[in-house]
């Protein structure tokens, strides 16, 4: 890119300004997103569906967008809030979201109805890829983390690549999207009230997939404790591996740095933006949250 060259492009309004063709190098919009749907899963998550542009349907398992979310109170919301991806339908041209209500701004995203309009920034970042030589991946995720996981189980199916998905929840009701998993392959639920979530479980099952050849390459996003027993099993057995980093940003661009992780590259520590370097990491560079 030059001097000269734009460096945004302008704001898209989905469903009324037609599409048109950005410079190359622009990877990511703003556009303005008619809400379809937006409804509660339990008493913590909620769905939310969006019609998306061509540019924003292009985005990458993994990536994330950096949403405008309505203030829910009397006062300003000054950073947007980044949400990864949940499904991509580029069939019906839509984007979906799964996201817990935690904050004001999560709060107020979840004032959102059926017809306003989503402001979002993106696709951003860099997101989950397959190897070609792979035949069957594992997901394992917890909470949240396990919306992020979707697409890339979505992308596995789609290629013919085997997926087995461990969900790890507090109990049945937070075990979601299920099934999405299971269209892409088989789901393991593993529960903190019966106490098959402990990490010593998860491990015997991650080792059992291993002796079945079922697992060519792991994927995990939403617990550091399942990450760093994935990620040994991932160094003792040559598995690659690929994670998910959560973490607060402002900017979603970059230029901030309030988003930098500590990783270790060939014996030494760096700092990496998550937003830019990230969200997705080897597994084995990543040091955790």
């Amino acid at each position: 890119m030059t001097a000269s060259e734009p460096f945004a492009s302008d704001p898209f309004m989905v469903g009324k300004h037609k599409p048109k063709d950005a410079p190359a190098h622009i990877s990511a919009e703003e556009s303005l997103c008619p809400v379809v749907s937006h409804a509660w899963v339990n008493a913590q998550y909620k769905h939310l569906v969006v019609e998306a542009s061509a540019k924003a349907l292009a985005v990458a398992p993994g990536q994330f967008f950096n949403l405008l979310c309505p203030s829910p109170d009397v006062g300003e919301l000054f950073f947007r809030r980044p949400q990864s991806v949940y499904r991509i339908d580029r069939k019906h041209g839509r984007i979906e979201f799964l996201y817990k209500c935690v904050g004001r701004g999560t709060r107020g995203l979840a004032t959102l109805q059926k017809g306003d309009a989503l402001n979002m920034v993106g696709p951003l970042g860099k997101g989950f890829w397959l190897d070609p030589a792979w035949k069957h991946i594992v997901v394992l995720g917890r909470g949240v983390g396990i919306a992020t996981l979707g697409p890339i189980s979505q992308l596995a199916g789609e290629n013919n690549v085997g997926v087995t998905a461990i969900l790890s929840a507090r109990d049945k009701d937070f075990v979601m999207a299920d099934v999405l998993f299971r269209e892409a392959g088989e789901v393991i639920s593993v529960l903190d009230t019966d106490g098959s979530s402990a990490v010593e479980n998860v491990e015997k099952i991650l080792a059992g997939l291993i002796a079945q050849q079922r697992a060519d390459a792991f994927f995990t996003c939403g617990s550091n404790r399942l990450f760093q027993m994935m990620k040994r099993l991932g160094k003792v057995h040559r598995i690659p591996g690929q994670v998910a980093m959560e973490q607060v940003m402002a900017c979603g661009l970059g230029p901030c740095y309030v988003c930098v992780r500590t990783f270790e590259v060939d014996g030494r520590q760096e700092l990496r933006r998550v937003c830019i370097e990230g969200p997705v990491f080897d597994m084995q560079e990543a040091v955790g949250w």
